[in-house]
């Protein structure tokens, strides 16, 4: 595995290795049962052990070793040429342990960069991120139903300073991830603009090939979101998770054992679209109450003009309001739906993320806990505040890129060898 240039990473991004589990992108943490060679096996290993130093800084060869399975030669192989790649380092020798201290290793946050963008109903969001997992910088845009060509003139606007400001070498830039909601053209929202629907003609990565000389990568926002707190998350401690996206829409993402389950259409995770049986009108479903156009028509219809996002944060006794009466129906929306998840998948959490004010996520996860304590259920999940939430779309759209060219697809064989 070697960096490759802006050209030779375009050239192979025209024809990505086909991934069965996703009709759309190759770039998932899930499994499949086939066969390599040396190859394959070698740029596998080398991954493995990248995504070993980069979980576990200051990290030691015998410790990456008793991780990963590998042989002691073979580790030493692979974090020199890690360490020629300018992807790792050595940081130091570990202290207070008999006989010769040991060299540790640490990966190189200017290493590699990835871009991460979030096209979404209401806001624009561009990051850079660094290969320890860190935004080195970010623009976010409020724009309500931005067409493409406004979309276009954002990147065009916003890349120069964006890699400017996180001082990013554009030689390291691996790639560009695309996080954007499944039928953005097609869903109706509150205020939709005529003309909106050509969303669904349009194929994002061709529009910004122009400004973005670099492989790019799309997905469903909510699975980038669940991509990225797999990977910079809560996964090591919750390996089975569900991720609840709440943005202008509700979306959700599967985690099974830190591998991406996209379902057979690589529509998995549709909470949103499930039809809410609790609602006070027919034919509603779960995104008519729980988004964040729900809660802003609902403040909106309550006398406030042009309610936003700021309006959450610190809100005057009459948004408060609303935001409770908000909150007791998105707990009656969701239990159901969180009931069923819990019986057929049993995760060990669900997440809450998206644009909600922390405070806001912490008081719904709390009225879910409750609602499902009330419950004669086999096992109920922890329901808590996802740890990438505010700009998890973004983030996990960046790490697409990662997954692409230096981490590997499959993150549970860092296994492989134990017992």
């Amino acid at each position: 595995m070697t960096l490759k240039t802006a050209a030779q990473k375009k050239r192979v991004s025209k024809t990505p290795p086909k991934d069965p589990n996703d009709s759309r992108s190759p770039r998932t943490l899930s499994g499949t049962l086939s066969g390599t060679n040396l190859e394959r096996a070698g740029d596998y290993n080398l991954r493995t052990v990248l995504q070993a130093i980069r979980l576990q800084p200051d990290v030691t060869r015998i410790e990456i070793s008793q991780l990963t399975g590998l042989t002691a030669p073979t580790i030493a192989n692979i974090t020199h040429r890690l360490i020629e790649m300018g992807l790792v380092t050595v940081v130091g020798r570990r202290k207070g342990v008999r006989g010769h201290p040991a060299l540790m290793l640490r990966v190189v946050p200017e290493g590699a960069f990835s871009i991460g963008l979030n096209i979404d109903r209401d806001h624009l969001t561009i990051l850079i991120l660094d290969l320890e997992g860190v935004v080195r910088s970010r623009v976010s845009r409020e724009a309500a139903f931005a067409m493409p060509e406004e979309v276009i003139a954002f990147v065009r606007d916003e890349l120069d300073g964006v890699i400017t400001s996180g001082k990013v070498d554009r030689t390291r830039i691996l790639g560009v991830g695309v996080a954007i909601p499944d039928d953005l053209g097609r869903i109706s929202l509150a205020h939709r603009p005529p003309g909106y629907e050509r969303w669904s003609d349009i194929a994002i990565d061709k529009a910004l090939a122009d400004l973005m000389p670099w492989p790019i990568h799309c997905d469903n926002d909510a699975a980038a979101a669940a991509l990225g707190e797999a990977e910079y998350g809560t996964a090591f401690d919750n390996p089975s998770f569900f991720y609840l996206l709440i943005s202008a829409g509700l979306g959700g993402g599967l985690v099974i054992n830190r591998n991406y389950h996209r379902g057979a259409a690589s529509r998995s995770g549709e909470i949103g679209l499930m039809p809410d049986p609790t609602a006070i009108s027919p034919h509603m479903l779960v995104q008519d109450t729980v988004s964040m156009s729900a809660l802003l028509e609902r403040l909106e219809k309550a006398g406030l003009a042009s309610p936003s996002i700021t309006d959450l944060a610190a809100p005057c006794p009459e948004v408060e309001a609303v935001i409770g009466r908000w909150l007791e129906d998105s707990v009656r929306s969701l239990t159901l739906p969180l009931v069923n998840l819990s019986c057929l998948i049993d995760p060990h959490a669900v997440l809450i993320g998206g644009r909600l004010p922390e405070g806001l996520i912490t008081r719904l996860a709390a009225g879910l806990t409750e609602a499902l304590s009330r419950m004669a259920l086999p096992s109920t999940p922890r329901i808590m505040p996802a740890v990438i939430a505010q700009d998890a779309p973004a983030i996990g759209a960046a790490i697409l890129p990662f997954l692409d060219q230096l981490l590997p697809s499959d993150a549970i064989l860092m296994q492989a060898g134990r017992n």
